[in-house]
């Protein structure tokens, strides 16, 4: 498994070159304007919104967080540089970070790492598990209304960005999830706490 802060999670770190606009007329089009690329479908947005939480390749984030003991919500096996709680904690505040910047317009980028991990290997309480897996879910359900948002265009960039579109940070997010809730169950095993 890649050592805490190992690679750059939130995306913005390694900011989108701004591309040219594609609306402009060509000099070879005589005169003619380029249609704009259409919005996403409704089987689009659907198919997106469900894949940020499906458990159709892997288990799903209820599952890879179901029934773990606190006492081992802090603890790091041999040779893994987290515990359950700092994993659990990173994947409530990139997701969040992304969500924040797809709809805030005087969103304010994170320093990396310290912002996107927690410093204390155990959560100080049973309440703060419970909390951060209650933040995620709610910052996922608000990922997938954006995804299914037809007043979005998936393809526009955003606009205080650097040329990210929000097809980019919903793609961004599914990824970045996918991985850590597979390092989560992977986690659990060596810790001899995951269960079929």
């Amino acid at each position: 498994m890649p050592k805490q802060g190992s690679g750059k999670t939130s995306g913005r770190s390694r900011r989108a070159r701004p591309r040219k606009s594609t609306s402009a007329r060509s000099s070879s089009s005589k005169g003619t304007e380029r249609r704009a690329r259409p919005a996403a479908g409704k089987a689009l947005r659907d198919q997106l919104a469900k894949a940020l939480d499906w458990p159709d390749a892997h288990a799903d984030f209820d599952r890879a967080v179901a029934d773990l003991p606190a006492d081992a919500r802090g603890r790091k096996p041999a040779g893994v540089p987290y515990s359950p709680w700092q994993l659990l904690e990173h994947l409530r505040l990139a997701q969040h970070d992304i969500l924040d910047f797809c709809r805030n317009p005087k969103y304010e980028e994170l320093k990396w790492p310290d912002d996107y991990w927690p410093k204390n290997d155990a959560p100080p309480n049973a309440a703060a598990w419970d909390a951060s897996i209650a933040a995620f879910k709610r910052d996922l359900a608000a990922m997938q209304q954006l995804a299914t948002d037809e007043r979005i265009d998936l393809f526009a960039t955003i606009p205080h960005g650097s040329g990210q579109t929000y097809l980019r940070e919903l793609i961004l997010t599914l990824d970045h999830n996918a991985h850590h809730l597979g390092e989560l169950i992977a986690l659990r095993r060596a810790l001899g706490v995951w269960h079929q």
